[in-house]
C-alpha cells in the first residue's frame, strides 16, 4: 500500500512540485493552504508522515507540529525559507523528524522522505524477538522490523528516539557522547546543537518512565550518555 503524505505550505507552486515529486516517487499525497487546514486533514485522513512548513502566516508550522505532537508521533519533515540554527533546533526539539531549507531540490526531499518512512515504527507494533531484535532488561527493539516495546507494551517512538535506542542497544556497554548520537540519529548530514540530543533524550526517558522504568539512560557527566538497566523499578 502505498504511503499517505500530507503537505502542508501556504505556497501553491510549492506544494505542486513536492506533490508531483512525492507522486512520481509512487505516494499518494493530500494537501493543506494553512495550518488549521492541516489540522483537520490530518485528523481526518490519518497521514503516515508530513512536509509541513515552518513560516505560515496566523498558525505556523511549529504551531501545528506542538498541536499534533499531543497525540500522535506521525513523522513530520520541517519546509522553511530559512536557515537558521533556531529554526531547526526549535523544530527538531518539539518533535520534528527532519529539517529542509528552501529552495531545495525534489530528489533531495524525496530521499529525505524515504529514510523516515524506512526508519518508522509501525503504529501499535509490538516488537518480538526476531534474529535481529536487540534487547536490555526489559527494552526490546528488532531494527528490521522497526518495532519497540518495553515489557511486553509497545512503545510509540519518533524515527530519531528509535535511532538513538537502536545505537544504545547496539553497543550496550559503551558510553556514547552528544556527536556519536548525532551521527545515529541524523543520518543525512543535517547540523543539530548538543541540546537538541539533550531534547530527544528527555523525550526518551519520559516515555519510559511512563512504563515505570526510569533507568532507560544514564547521564555520564562530562562525557556523553550509555545504556542504563532498562528495567521495571519495583
Amino acid at each position: 500500500m502505498a504511503h499517505r503524505i500530507l503537505i502542508v505550505d501556504d505556497e501553491g507552486h510549492i506544494r505542486e512540485v513536492i506533490r508531483v515529486a512525492l507522486k512520481k516517487a509512487g505516494m499518494d499525497v493530500i494537501e493543506a493552504r494553512d495550518g488549521k487546514e492541516a489540522l483537520a486533514r490530518f485528523a481526518a485522513d490519518r497521514p503516515d508522515l508530513i512536509v509541513l512548513d515552518v513560516g505560515m502566516p496566523e498558525f505556523d508550522g511549529l504551531d501545528v507540529c506542538r498541536e499534533i505532537r499531543k497525540g500522535s508521533d506521525v513523522p513530520i519533515l520541517f519546509l522553511s525559507a530559512r536557515d537558521e540554527e533556531i529554526d531547526r533546533v526549535l523544530g527538531l526539539e518539539i518533535g520534528g523528524d527532519d529539517y529542509v531549507t528552501k529552495p531545495f531540490s525534489p530528489r533531495e526531499l524525496v530521499a529525505r522522505v524515504n529514510v523516515i518512512l524506512r526508519r518508522l515504527s509501525p503504529r501499535n507494533g509490538e516488537a518480538k524477538a526476531g534474529p535481529s531484535a536487540l534487547a536490555q532488561g526489559g527494552l526490546l527493539i528488532d531494527p528490521e522490523q522497526h518495532v519497540a516495546s518495553f515489557a511486553g507494551t509497545p512503545l510509540k517512538l519518533t524515527a530519531i528516539e528509535f535511532g538513538i535506542l537502536r545505537a544504545f542497544l547496539t553497543r550496550p556497554t559503551s558510553v556514547f557522547n552528544r556527536e556519536q548520537l548525532m551521527r545515529a540519529a541524523y543520518q543525512l548530514n543535517i547540523q543539530v546543537s548538543d541540546r537538541t540530543i539533550d531534547s530527544h533524550i528527555r523525550n526518551i526517558r519520559a516515555k519510559l518512565a511512563a512504563l515505570s522504568c526510569d533507568n532507560v539512560i544514564e547521564t555520564i557527566h562530562g562525557v556523553g550518555f550509555k545504556l542504563g538497566r532498562c528495567e521495571k523499578e519495583a
